[in-house]
């Protein structure tokens, strides 16, 4: 603690015989400022010490705290070097931190996450707290209009440094402070996938899943990503044998299909076609008609000429949730299809 004696004017004017008399008011303590000090950590790792490990495109988020009110400067150093300012940033990263709080970036409510990127190896998190606002145009720029964070122009974390040092310079040691965390990025789990077994009674029997032909029956059709699916079987001479199947990793599905008795066939009699227009607001979404693959939605929509009757309509779409549905067509009709995710 900083003691500082005030002694009034009037007292240096006194004589020597007079005798001082020091109040309580004479005397201002001066608390002492703490060393600045910050800690940055990555979520994976609570203490900021170790090295945890990550996958490519993996959520990640990075904590830090300082122990004085301070503005934190947080840069990426990826695996070859590059190094990107993380924050501040374009998406409205505030970087003010209180003192003994911890912050989470990205912070609750913001609308953007930190994915991590495809820089397989040793990746590092570098923290910069400073007690005054630094201007940072030297060393980081945005390469375009449309990046949200600047890149920096010096390459690792020792160029970094150096680059960081002119920044901090003109103000002094003692306000401003770094520190570092680690994580390694691996590559992607490869996604285990199933495999399908159809066998029927009869030759010449097609399978179709989920809308796409797989081949013919007797088959152990593999690579089947795990999930619920309807399933088609099809015979010359037979009706037609539908039913749902659940594929799962690493296991084959049995499906036997036994064709019992054969389809008579009518006499054909006189078709009236007419049009059915499908309509979507998912684009390059594939249509099928009756197990048939009759095109992909572009501009909105497509048509096909079917036969009055019922017909088999089914969607699919990469993110969105396979559709199917039955209609009864009995004249030119238009049907709307709006899939779930």
């Amino acid at each position: 603690m900083n003691k500082l004696l005030m002694i009034p004017a009037a007292m240096l004017l006194s004589t020597a015989a007079a005798a001082p008399k020091i109040s309580a008011q004479s005397i201002i303590v001066n608390p002492t400022q703490p060393a600045l000090s910050v800690s940055v950590r990555v979520n994976k790792d609570t203490t900021g010490n170790a090295n945890p490990t990550y996958r490519v495109g993996e959520n990640i988020s990075i904590s830090t705290s300082v122990n004085r009110d301070a503005y934190v400067y947080l840069f990426n150093v990826d695996a070859n070097g590059e190094v990107t300012q993380i924050l501040p940033n374009r998406l409205g990263g505030e970087n003010f931190v209180k003192a003994n709080t911890t912050v989470t970036f990205p912070r609750a409510g913001a609308n953007f996450t930190f994915t991590v990127g495809e820089d397989l190896g040793l990746n590092k998190v570098l923290a910069l707290a400073s007690l005054t606002q630094l201007n940072l145009d030297q060393i980081s720029s945005f390469r375009s209009q449309q990046d949200q964070f600047a890149t920096v122009s010096a390459r690792g974390q020792n160029q970094l440094a150096q680059a960081l040092s002119i920044v901090v310079n003109p103000i002094p040691q003692n306000s401003w402070v770094t520190d570092t965390a680690f994580f390694s990025v691996v590559g992607q789990t490869p996604v285990q996938t199933g495999s399908l077994f159809v066998g029927t009674n009869v030759s010449n029997a097609t399978v179709t899943l989920n809308g796409q032909r797989l081949g013919s029956a007797n088959t152990t059709f593999s690579s089947i990503r795990p999930g619920t699916y309807p399933v088609r079987v099809q015979a010359p001479g037979y009706r037609d044998f539908t039913t749902t199947i659940t594929v799962r990793a690493g296991v084959t599905t049995n499906l036997n299909v036994d064709f019992a008795q054969a389809v008579t066939p009518a006499p054909a009699p006189i078709v009236n076609q007419f049009t059915l227009s499908i309509r979507s607001n998912v684009a390059n979404a594939r249509v099928f008609v009756d197990g048939r693959e009759v095109g992909t939605i572009r501009n909105g929509g497509l048509s096909v000429s079917v036969a009055r009757g019922s017909h088999e309509v089914v969607l699919i779409a990469p993110g969105f949730r396979t559709f199917v549905n039955t209609y009864n067509v009995t004249r030119n009709a238009q049907i709307t299809i709006t899939p779930a995710r």
